[in-house]
């Protein structure tokens, strides 16, 4: 092997770790213009527009993720993780009746702030992602039931139509105000008690 050759094989082993370095730079940069564009804009955030905001090509996006949709499930995943960081607080209330409260006035605060999560839930497309939140406002409500706070015929279909429709409607009205999305939430409380 020549001089040259053995110089430009090094030069290919040098740059591969860089490369991959660039590569998770360009990937965490799209993930957190992503996170950002589908905050904003919900479902209607495009591609493009993650692209843009991230600073790199669309080729770069779809490296990371072939589909919209994998990018959008991405996103709805985090996001319902941090979610649950920020919720949690109001499981270790000791009433039950409490618990749901509290849990559906942060839900309703954190959802004013993320457009695409609102959206989420009320999409029985993204079911397997929004679904372990459900469950859990499920598991509340039925508590603060027993306890006599939550009237006796509410079930999951009436969480998912009050709730839901409260969130798809403040979306629709493009309404940003946590104040205004608080009041929605103690309106559904307001709905399902006995």
């Amino acid at each position: 092997m020549s001089a040259a050759e053995t110089t430009f094989e090094q030069a290919g082993r040098d740059e591969q770790p860089r490369r991959r370095a660039d590569a998770r730079r360009n990937h965490d940069r799209v993930f957190a213009a992503a996170l950002e564009v589908f905050a904003e804009a919900g479902l209607q955030g495009t591609v493009p527009q993650v692209a843009e905001r991230a600073d790199v090509g669309k080729a770069t996006v779809y490296r990371s993720y072939p589909t919209k949709e994998d990018l959008v499930e991405a996103v709805v995943r985090h996001r319902m993780a941090e979610l649950e960081r920020v919720t949690g607080p109001a499981l270790d209330e000791a009433e039950p009746a409490h618990a749901f409260a509290a849990f559906v006035r942060a839900l309703f605060a954190y959802l004013a702030q993320d457009r695409l999560l609102s959206e989420a839930l009320a999409d029985v497309r993204s079911a397997p992602c929004t679904g372990p939140l459900l469950d859990r406002l499920e598991e509340l409500m039925a508590q603060a039931r027993a306890a006599g706070e939550v009237r006796s015929d509410a079930d999951r279909l009436d969480l998912r139509v009050v709730l839901c429709g409260m969130c798809l409607q403040l979306v629709g009205l493009a309404e940003r105000d946590v104040a205004r999305w608080r009041r929605y939430g103690e309106l559904t409380l307001q709905a399902l008690r006995p």
